[in-house]
């Protein structure tokens, strides 16, 4: 399946920075979309695209950082790259503290705001990518039965067909079948594949 194409949220109040910020990132292809405030923004973002977001500090209305306090609050995923021509250190660390990216004090070079945005997007295409992994993952695990969860929660723990048939009171044999189910349903061709995958998205046990 094909990435969506990133979009770069650009939100200052200031239309000559939004216009130029905009026509450096499209000279290097990165799509743009631009906002004069917060309430704007929010009104017209849609969470399905994915981006980042390049945001000002001090605007009228709602403030970026409480735009920025409000998308973590939500449980909003977009990685937030913060500019300001009024920076100081209690304001950067409460940008760094709700997550920004970086914080970055205006007048600043066109290649540290492209490097800087260059680094959201690939933030937001990785925590993409593991959000549709761990989507496809729970489908996958939706599939098994109570049993077979049973069973693959047993085996993650490196406890053998023989060992899993004595604590759950069942044969040798029903074990291997169920263990087959559980590596075909879930995709892999072995336990260590299994426990690999279930490791690296630190799966909840079923209770």
């Amino acid at each position: 399946m094909d990435e969506p194409e990133p979009t770069v949220f650009i939100v200052d109040d200031d239309e000559v920075i939004r216009r130029s910020l905009s026509l450096l990132l499209e000279t290097v292809g990165i799509k743009t979309e631009t906002f004069t405030s917060c309430e704007e923004f929010l009104n017209a973002y849609d969470r399905a695209k994915a981006g980042s977001l390049v945001l000002d500090v001090r605007m009228r209305g709602m403030s970026g950082l409480e735009l920025q306090a409000k998308l973590k609050a939500d449980r909003v995923d977009i990685p937030v790259v913060i500019i300001t021509g009024h920076g100081d250190v209690p304001m950067a660390v409460k940008a760094m503290q709700n997550g920004a990216i970086s914080f970055i004090e205006k007048p600043f070079r066109d290649q540290v705001l492209l490097d800087n945005v260059q680094k959201a997007i690939e933030l937001e295409t990785q925590v993409r990518r593991e959000r549709i992994m761990r989507t496809d993952i729970e489908a996958k695990l939706a599939l098994l039965t109570k049993r077979e969860r049973e069973i693959m929660d047993l085996l993650i723990t490196g406890k053998t067909n023989k060992m899993i048939a004595h604590e759950l009171g069942i044969s040798h044999k029903t074990v291997d079948f169920h263990r087959g189910n559980v590596l075909e349903k879930m995709g892999v061709d072995s336990v260590v594949e299994l426990l690999r995958l279930t490791q690296k998205l630190d799966l909840p046990k079923q209770n």
